[in-house]
């Protein structure tokens, strides 16, 4: 009886806890200075070497005639689809891109800021697969999109829905990007990303918020945060250009970040690396700001070196917080937010590996004063799987970070002299009035460690993490309550995907 008393117990304070999560502020606002690893010199040759690459090789915009005109009417050097840039030409076309702007959310009250001292955490983007303890590794389906989007919408550190947090295999890939929009909008109601893979879906992304948030508003504001990856090197290819202009022409934001494996898409070093994903930006970005001066837009950055014995990518090492430490500061310089990675890892299960690894690229990113962490929950196997556990293990930490960006409250609470007043030397500060007023919050407390005896741990099943975050999945998918939604907008976007499904496939209704 007192083993099932101890289980309750914890069970009530875990739901306490949850619910005050779920009331956590929708972004982050860092108090503690971010770290760089760069000196002034560095900074120099990095930027006069990203000028070079730019004038002399250039970067190729692929399959599309009317951007390479464009570039061309407005002074780049163009060679059939290579166009090459004059030292400075393309930060001053930078200049009007907004270093701090809003992306607003279904529910206006979880908009995000990008950029500045806010800092977002986002959910792992892209991987075919999924995992969990008892079912092991298999393909996504759209029920675990949907399951995945049900967590990130009850965990108060997750400030963003994300975009394609698995890809639903079951669902035909020219159809998928309606059925994750219409989740997205219908089952979590923080901001969330705009398809890329083609400009048509692009389209529908922006059509059906406008049926969720009103064309008007979508018109004058940003909605969507879309990231499109250069082909490195020195590459835009014609699926992620077309998907660049869509969201540039609707004024919506989008995200250029290199996908570079360090050894293989970039030479074998940081330096290089940081030149060369700086030259692409910069070009990019520009390009964005000639579609629509003032279109809100980020530097972003994928930075994984490979193993030089294996060519497998590898996570969590010194090259990859040194690089984010260092892009930082390149952003800064351009005016633009920037957007990379957290918690990745190549292990396949969430264990010490996954922790490690994650925690290594977590904290990197933080420090550093990443303004969107993206892949900052669930990632397994080099993002080629989603892990159910690991997405509440890492939403652990990403609450743990975000209050270590506080820093130290000062306040005279915090300063607690009135308990001084009221312990006597040698004495303990356990029933103090000030200990009293403030243990609910005086230390961060998580989710998923257990801090008990051995004993009590013992007495409550000694459960693993791993088993802890299995049972943790399972009450918020049971738990998960839907946000609220006008029934006419539901139904206005349940015929829109029904609509475009038929239109796509050619079928009659």
């Amino acid at each position: 009886m007192a083993r099932t008393t101890r289980r309750a117990g914890r069970k009530e304070r875990m739901a306490a806890r949850t619910a005050k999560a779920n009331l956590a502020a929708p972004f982050t606002l860092r108090k503690i200075a971010s770290v760089s690893v760069i000196d002034d010199e560095s900074i120099a040759i990095v930027e006069r070497n990203a000028d070079r690459i730019l004038d002399e090789i250039g970067m190729e915009f692929r399959g599309d005639p009317d951007t390479i005109e464009l570039f061309k009417a407005h002074g780049a050097r163009v060679d059939g689809e290579r166009v090459r840039f004059d030292p400075g030409w393309c930060r001053d076309k930078i200049k009007t891109a907004p270093s701090i702007f809003t992306q607003h959310a279904r529910n206006s009250s979880k908009a995000i800021q990008i950029g500045g001292n806010a800092q977002v955490y986002a959910p792992s983007f892209g991987p075919p697969f999924v995992h969990d303890m008892e079912h092991g590794r298999r393909y996504a389906t759209l029920e675990d999109f949907r399951n995945i989007t049900k967590l990130h919408h009850q965990l108060g550190a997750i400030n963003h829905s994300g975009g394609v947090v698995v890809e639903p295999v079951d669902v035909p890939v020219e159809l998928r990007h309606l059925h994750m929009a219409h989740t997205h909008l219908t089952m979590n109601d923080k901001p969330f990303m705009g398809a890329v893979t083609a400009p048509e879906r692009a389209r529908d992304t922006i059509e059906m918020c406008k049926i969720a948030m009103g064309s008007r508003f979508v018109e004058e504001n940003c909605v969507l945060y879309s990231v499109v990856n250069t082909n490195a090197p020195l590459v835009m290819d014609e699926t992620m250009l077309w998907a660049l202009k869509e969201y540039a022409q609707a004024g919506q934001c989008t995200v250029v970040s290199p996908f570079v494996l360090g050894g293989a898409m970039s030479p074998v070093s940081v330096a290089a690396t940081l030149a060369q994903v700086l030259a692409e930006v910069m070009a990019s970005v520009a390009l964005i700001q000639l579609i629509r001066p003032g279109a809100p837009a980020a530097f972003g950055t994928f930075f994984s070196p490979i193993s030089l014995k294996t060519g497998a990518p590898t996570f969590g090492t010194p090259e990859g917080t040194l690089f984010q430490m260092c892009a930082k500061t390149l952003a800064d310089r351009l005016g633009l937010p920037f957007h990379s990675v957290g918690g990745l890892t190549a292990a396949k299960v969430p264990d010490a590996q996954a922790g490690y690894e994650s925690q290594a690229q977590l904290m990197g990113a933080t420090l550093a004063g990443v303004n969107f962490i993206i892949h900052a929950t669930g990632c397994l196997e080099g993002l080629l799987t989603t892990g159910y556990e690991k997405i509440v293990m890492d939403a652990d930490r990403c609450s743990a970070l975000q209050r270590f960006t506080q820093g130290v409250d000062f306040s005279e609470t915090a300063q607690a002299m009135d308990a001084f007043a009221e312990v006597n030397p040698g004495g303990h500060f356990l029933g103090a009035q000030h200990t009293q007023d403030n243990f609910e919050t005086a230390f961060w407390m998580g989710e998923m460690s257990d801090n008990g005896t051995f004993e009590q741990w013992q007495a409550e099943g000694a459960s693993w993490t791993h088993e802890r975050a299995t049972a943790r999945v399972k009450d918020l998918i049971e738990n998960y309550e839907p946000p609220e939604m006008d029934i006419e907008v539901r139904e206005a976007l349940d015929a829109f995907v029904e609509r475009r499904s038929q239109e796509i496939t050619g079928e009659r209704p």
